[in-house]
């Protein structure tokens, strides 16, 4: 596809659209071909492509582990590196996104918006089922306490 009809179809600006097919080239998702009959196309099948990878070459992830390194604030160090209770929430969220968007690859997208609402509903349900094994498991007794 080029850059004007990649534009057209998303409502971009073909100079921002110009920029992600760079990012995207560079980050070895997409190839460029020149001339008139030119363009861009994947460069796997998009069965292969996670949205997570795409996610990673264009901004990479949302709470990296030098992120408290890099954003201090005004001082030198962070002055809740010692023990930051904020840390550990992004670091979740980060956990979370990485392996729901690692789960959809480009060629899912194809399905359309009813199949992605199906595959969230699923996913929501698995994280609260996970979450209400992992209470369970954390307010059951042990083998010795009862009585073992």
């Amino acid at each position: 596809m080029r850059i004007q009809e990649i534009a057209d179809l998303e409502g971009l600006t073909p100079e921002y659209v110009a920029k992600l097919m760079r990012v995207l080239r560079n980050g070895g998702l997409v190839i460029s071909t020149r001339g008139a009959a030119g363009g861009y196309r994947l460069d796997r099948e998009p069965s292969s492509i996670t949205l997570w990878d795409v996610i990673n070459v264009l901004g990479g992830p949302l709470f990296s582990d030098s992120f408290c390194e890099t954003h201090p604030g005004a001082l030198r160090d962070c002055v809740h590196s010692p023990g930051c209770s904020i840390r550990s929430v992004w670091r979740g969220l980060d956990d979370l996104l990485r392996t729901a968007l690692s789960s959809v690859t480009m060629e899912d997208l194809k399905a359309g918006e009813q199949s992605s609402l199906a595959w969230l509903a699923g996913v929501a349900r698995n994280d609260e089922i996970a979450a209400g094994a992992a209470k369970t498991s954390a307010s059951a007794p042990d083998s010795e306490d009862a009585g073992g």
